[in-house]
C-alpha cells in the first residue's frame, strides 16, 4: 500500500445531496509571457457552465506548503458523503522533465475552506504523476485515481482508495498501444466514460467501459480538436439532466485558453463545436476541472471568495477578442495576451453623469478610455467638463443582441462605442445600421 507523505486529520460530516444548480471551476493560471501564471489552486464559479465568475480576485484560495510549493490540473471531486476533495499535480512551473510520485490532496466540506493537506504517494516509478481524475467504482465500492504516468510509453494509471489518504499499489488503467495524456472519467448509470488526448496525433477521444475496471475501454468516438493544439478533456454533464459538454484546454497559454463542444448524447459521436460567443472561461485558467454544485453551496463559494472588482468587454462578432488598451489606445485583441490587466476595467459611475458609466484603467487607474476626434484612447482624467463628457457611455442593450450590452456617448448621443479595423472609436449607429456595424458596437460584460 502507498500512503501519504504528510496528513492532516479532518472531520466532515455527510450531507444530504441536493438538485445541482451551478457549476465551480478548479484551475491554474498562465499567460503568453507568465505575467498570470499562479500555481495555486483558483476557483470560478458559474450558473450555466458557460460563462465563468472567477473567485478571490482571481488569486488562489489555497496553496501547496509541500512537494514543489506548487499545482497544476486541479481536480475537485464530490465523494460519496457530499463533501469534496480536490487532487493536483505536484509541480510549480512548467518544468516538465521532473520526476514525482506524489499528488497533492485537500478535503472540504463546501469548497469555502480547504483542510487536511498531504501529498498521497501514487507510485514508485522513476516519472511524474500528472493530471489525476477521480471517479466512484461501486462494484468495489472504492474511489478510483486515474493518472497519467510513463510505463514504457504515456499511460494512464490507476490507485484505488476508500479515504484519498492511503492508496492501492499502482496499476495500468488504459494504454491502447499509442501514447495517451489527460484522462477524465464520468460515470453514468452503467457506463463509465473515460476521455483523453491521443499523443500520436494530438486529438482528443471518447472511451468507454460496461464494467470501468482497468483495460476495459473502447473508444468509441473521432478524433476532436479546436484551435491549433488540444489536451486536457474535461467532461461535464449539465445539471439540466440532459445533454453534456466537453472542454479541452489549448497546448499553450499564447492560444486560447478553452475551447468547448456539446452533445445531446454522450454515447453517441456527436460531438458540435460550440461558439465562442456561448461561453467565456476564467481569466488566464488552465487545465482545470468542473463539478456540479447546489444552490446553497453557489451562494456560499461566491459570499466567501467574492467577486471580481473589475470588468472585461468580449467583442460580439470577434469572441476570442476583448476590449484592452496598448499605448494608451482603445482596441480590441484576441486573449490572452500580456499584459493581460489591459482588459480589466473598472466600470465607475459616469463622470458627466453618475446614471452612465465611464471605464477606469485596473493598471492605470488614473485613466480612463474616452473618444478624442472620434477616435477611443486612454488618458489621465484632467478632471474638466470635457474629458468627463469624453469618458462617459450609457450602457444600453446591445445593438446586434440585446443580451449584450452597447455604449452610447454621453456628449455625442448618435455615437456608440465600436470596433473598426480592431480599433475603438464611436460612429453614428441606430437599429437600422448594418448588422455589421451593429455587431461591432456590441459587447459581453463579463469577467
Amino acid at each position: 500500500m502507498l500512503s501519504v507523505a504528510a496528513a492532516g486529520t479532518v472531520s466532515v460530516a455527510p450531507q444530504a445531496a441536493a438538485a445541482n444548480t451551478a457549476y465551480v471551476m478548479a484551475y491554474f493560471t498562465e499567460s503568453p509571457q507568465m505575467q498570470g501564471a499562479d500555481y495555486g489552486l483558483h476557483l470560478a464559479a458559474s450558473t450555466d457552465g458557460l460563462n465563468w465568475t472567477p473567485l478571490n480576485q482571481n488569486n488562489p484560495v489555497v496553496t501547496p506548503t509541500a512537494g514543489t510549493g506548487g499545482l497544476r490540473d486541479p481536480f475537485v471531486f464530490r465523494k460519496q458523503d457530499g463533501t469534496f476533495v480536490v487532487l493536483a499535480t505536484d509541480l510549480n512551473g512548467t518544468d516538465f522533465s521532473q520526476q514525482n510520485q506524489y499528488l497533492h490532496v485537500w478535503d472540504s466540506t463546501n469548497l469555502t475552506s480547504f483542510t487536511g493537506y498531504r501529498r498521497i504517494r501514487m507510485h514508485t516509478l522513476a516519472t511524474h504523476t500528472w493530471a489525476p481524475t477521480a471517479f466512484w467504482d461501486a462494484s468495489s465500492r472504492q474511489y478510483g485515481i486515474v493518472y497519467s504516468a510513463n510505463n514504457g510509453r504515456d499511460v494512464l494509471m490507476v490507485n484505488y482508495t476508500t479515504d484519498f489518504r492511503t492508496v492501492s499499489a499502482q496499476q495500468v488503467y488504459f494504454d491502447p498501444g499509442f501514447g495517451v495524456l489527460d484522462g477524465d472519467i464520468v460515470v453514468d448509470g452503467g457506463t463509465t466514460y473515460l476521455y483523453y488526448k491521443n499523443l500520436s496525433n494530438g486529438l482528443l477521444y471518447g472511451a468507454r467501459s460496461s464494467t470501468g475496471a482497468p483495460n476495459s475501454f473502447t473508444t468509441y468516438t473521432s478524433g476532436l480538436r479546436q484551435g491549433s493544439a488540444i489536451e486536457a478533456p474535461l467532461l461535464v454533464r449539465n445539471n439540466e439532466g440532459s445533454g453534456w459538454r466537453l472542454w479541452g484546454d489549448s497546448f499553450s497559454p499564447v492560444n486560447n485558453d478553452y475551447y468547448a463542444w456539446s452533445t445531446t448524447n454522450i454515447g453517441a459521436n456527436t460531438w458540435t463545436a460550440l461558439s465562442q460567443r456561448a461561453y467565456t472561461p476564467p481569466l488566464n485558467a488552465k487545465h482545470g476541472s468542473i463539478v456540479g454544485v447546489s444552490s446553497a453551496e453557489y451562494t456560499a463559494v461566491v459570499t466567501r471568495w467574492g467577486t471580481p472588482n473589475w470588468v472585461r468587454l468580449k467583442s460580439s462578432n470577434y469572441p476570442d477578442h476583448v476590449v484592452r488598451h496598448a499605448n494608451n489606445v482603445g482596441r480590441i485583441d484576441p486573449y490572452p495576451f500580456d499584459p493581460y490587466q489591459d482588459q480589466l476595467w473598472r466600470m465607475v459611475p459616469g463622470l458627466a453623469d453618475a446614471s452612465g458609466v465611464s471605464f477606469q484603467s485596473v493598471n492605470y487607474p488614473t485613466m480612463y478610455l474616452r473618444h478624442s476626434n472620434y477616435a477611443v484612447r486612454l488618458d489621465a482624467s484632467d478632471n474638466t467638463a470635457g474629458f468627463r463628457a469624453d469618458a462617459t457611455f450609457y450602457r444600453v442593450p446591445g445593438l446586434a443582441d440585446s443580451a449584450w450590452s452597447s455604449f452610447r456617448s454621453y456628449n455625442f448621443p448618435d455615437r456608440y462605442l465600436r470596433h473598426y479595423g480592431f480599433l475603438l472609436r464611436i460612429d453614428p449607429l441606430s437599429s437600422s445600421s448594418s448588422a455589421v456595424d451593429r455587431a461591432d458596437a456590441t459587447f459581453r460584460v463579463t469577467s
